[in-house]
């Protein structure tokens, strides 16, 4: 594959996981008794306000952008393969009901275009400072 061709598959693919990840992580601003629920129902962990869901809402924010841009690319792909592995695999049980819920299995593709540009991050060249 011509390095041209990969590269503008890598910038694809990191703008396309980055607009979902965006929208999680809005939906944190947004709507934050929404992010408290999906915490409490598929990581077990309750009782999160609006504050501690704006804090986590920046964190996350900081690192997407730097991920969108290709800054300190080992670290902020790995953040978002970490991320949404544990979104993807924390709603397991879903999956076992897999016409009650179609759209979770869209969690697994997404998930492995975040591995594939992890691995690749090194011919990722569109990217804040070019190729590393």
């Amino acid at each position: 594959m011509p390095v041209r061709s990969l590269s503008i598959s890598l910038l694809l693919l990191r703008l396309s996981v980055f607009l979902v990840m965006f929208v999680w992580t809005i939906d944190k601003f947004v709507n934050p008794e929404h992010a408290s629920g999906v915490f409490e129902k598929f990581y077990g962990l309750g009782g999160f306000g609006v504050w501690p869901m704006w804090a986590l809402g920046v964190i996350e924010l900081v690192i997407l952008l730097a991920f969108v841009a290709g800054v300190a690319r080992t670290w902020t792909y790995g953040f978002v393969v970490i991320a949404h592995g544990v979104s993807t695999l924390a709603a397991f049980g879903l999956y076992l009901q897999p016409f009650d819920h179609l759209l979770f299995f869209a969690a697994w593709p997404m998930w492995a275009a975040c591995i594939a540009l992890f691995l690749l991050r090194e011919h990722d060249q569109y990217t804040v400072g070019g190729s590393s």
